[in-house]
């Protein structure tokens, strides 16, 4: 199966470490259901809390993503049509194209490639 899932990592305001350990359980199921990409909402930091969710979930994927463990993440500030990181995720998952957050430049959201 190709497509992606969203997981919002902020609802019901979870410390860092338990948005972690939920973001590690939902990288394997989509894994083991076979998508291509999740979009992580983890928020921004408006209200404190979110900036510390970005900050640990970004972190964490740049470790996950030096042991091989996924292909490639894109901050939603990045997240734009020309970013070359984003058309190579486009080009593996298409479905991402019509995604709301494309060139909306939300550092509030995450894309992962698995």
């Amino acid at each position: 199966m190709a497509g992606y899932k969203t997981v919002n990592l902020e609802q019901g305001m979870p410390t860092a470490d338990r948005a972690i350990r939920r973001l590690t359980y939902e990288l394997a199921a989509a894994r083991q259901m076979r998508y291509t990409a999740v979009k992580l909402i983890h928020g921004y930091g408006s209200s404190g809390r979110g900036g510390v969710l970005r900050t640990e979930i970004r972190d964490y994927l740049l470790r996950i993503h030096s042991r091989g463990q996924i292909q490639a993440f894109i901050g939603g500030e990045r997240f734009s049509i020309f970013d070359e990181d984003t058309r190579i995720a486009m080009e593996l998952c298409p479905e991402l194209r019509r995604d709301r957050d494309l060139d909306r430049h939300n550092n509030g959201i995450t894309v992962v490639i698995l």
